[in-house]
């Protein structure tokens, strides 16, 4: 069966092939998948728009023909005597039932491959043998990335190494969030007192831009961040880098980033020795109803800052 949907793959894809044709791609993050787990989603979303566009297209011409051909004083052929058709009938319920199928199929198979927690793409993976473990905590508006094996926190900038299988543990203080790197990592939901899991391979070296796709308040516009994909060298010097940062990441230290903040020139700031447990604790606290209201005064000068008309940062 597997190798009949591969066989079909490329027919289905042509439609939305030939109509993105014209198009400049070269600004669209979603059309250069880089990970496997990215590669299997583009091409799911490819087969099935192609597939489908086999029913649309069809069936709008049809439509159109319909139309001119039994237009008023076309002089068409007319049989009251007409009441059933078994071509018409195959076509109305039978092409349908096909095409759900195999878009059911494909869809099973797409989610097994593509499953956030424990992707069955990246199972045989070699680079499954050099895993990295990172907790993502999402405020307003900044985004924290903890490294718990390796004791240090970064704001706003996510490194990791290349040839290696990435494993997100994600929550929110307050707000919830969608993490998404279009070229990398499935878009993924980021709620506050929950926590929600994403895994990713990384096999090129290169920078890539990941977001918040849901809006979460005034600052919503700041809340991006670059992921770098270097050498296990880099990611080395790296983690030296943030372990050097005096300021360490405790319990108190968090509370305080996490009141409402705009990083409005995207620098990231790093932090080291974590407090051990960081990302339950925070979990906890979120449960028991600790959360970090943003002020309208903050409100304002985030607004003031979309118009233009701020120099300083939000609440630094």
């Amino acid at each position: 069966m597997r190798s009949k949907l591969s066989a079909l793959k490329p027919l289905a894809t042509l439609p939305a092939l030939l109509a993105l044709a014209g198009c400049d791609t070269g600004n669209y993050r979603l059309f250069h998948p880089l990970t496997a787990v990215a590669k299997v989603q583009w091409w799911a979303t490819l087969f099935e728009a192609g597939i489908m566009s086999l029913i649309i297209v069809p069936t709008a011409i049809l439509i159109a023909w319909f139309v001119w051909r039994y237009r008023k004083n076309a002089n068409a052929k007319y049989d009251p005597s007409w009441s059933h058709s078994l071509t018409l009938e195959i076509l109305v319920w039978g092409v349908p039932l096909i095409v759900v199928a195999i878009c059911g199929i494909i869809s099973i198979r797409t989610t097994q491959d593509v499953e956030p927690y424990a992707p069955a793409v990246l199972a045989k993976d070699k680079a499954a043998q050099n895993p990295i473990d990172i907790d993502v905590i999402t405020t307003d508006w900044q985004w924290l990335f903890i490294y718990p094996q390796q004791g240090v926190a970064a704001i706003d900038e996510l490194v990791v190494p290349e040839n290696s299988v990435v494993h997100l543990r994600l929550t929110s203080t307050a707000v919830v969030n969608d993490f998404f790197i279009p070229q990398i990592a499935p878009m993924i939901d980021v709620m506050p007192g929950m926590r929600t899991e994403n895994t990713f391979d990384t096999p090129k070296i290169g920078t890539y831009t990941g977001f918040s796709a849901d809006f979460s308040g005034a600052g919503f516009s700041w809340m991006q961040f670059q992921t770098h994909i270097v050498s296990q060298a880099g990611f080395d010097a790296w983690v030296a880098k943030a372990a050097a940062s005096p300021v360490q990441l405790s319990y108190q230290e968090f509370t305080k980033l996490a009141q409402p903040t705009v990083n409005e020139d995207n620098k990231p700031s790093y932090f080291s020795n974590v407090a051990p447990n960081l990302f339950d604790t925070v979990v906890t606290a979120a449960q028991a109803g600790v959360v970090y209201p943003v002020p309208d005064s903050v409100t304002k000068r985030v607004a003031s800052l979309e118009d233009g008309g701020g120099a300083a940062a939000a609440t630094k």
